[in-house]
């Protein structure tokens, strides 16, 4: 899953989903990356795949609708951040926080 998460932009950005299709036992949602200890606290973290993860969530209790929000808020992120300047945990929550309140056809407050 490493390799395949590295092709894709980094272990940083992906999110993974084990799950019981016959739903008589959970599923997990997490980050492919783990739970990175060494930064906690720092505001370093990227909560990116943490954020895809809950897409992920959503989408297997039958929110495709909320899920497709999600990524599009993720994928909105991705293409306006500015690599010279790399945003902190808070930041880049709060960014897909605000894109996923937005009316996805008028990206009006909705």
């Amino acid at each position: 899953t490493d390799l395949g998460a590295a092709i894709t932009g980094g272990i940083g950005l992906a999110a993974s989903a084990n799950l019981d299709m016959t739903r008589q036992s959970p599923s997990m949602f997490e980050p492919v990356h783990g739970s990175a200890p060494d930064i906690a606290g720092t505001g370093t973290a990227d909560p990116t795949a943490a954020i895809l993860s809950a897409a992920l969530l959503l989408d297997h209790l039958g929110r495709s609708d909320e899920a497709r929000r999600v990524d599009a808020a993720v994928a909105q992120d991705l293409a306006t951040r500015d690599p010279a300047d790399p945003a902190g945990t808070q930041q880049i929550g709060d960014r897909i926080a605000a894109s996923v309140s937005l009316d996805p056809a008028t990206r009006s407050v909705g």
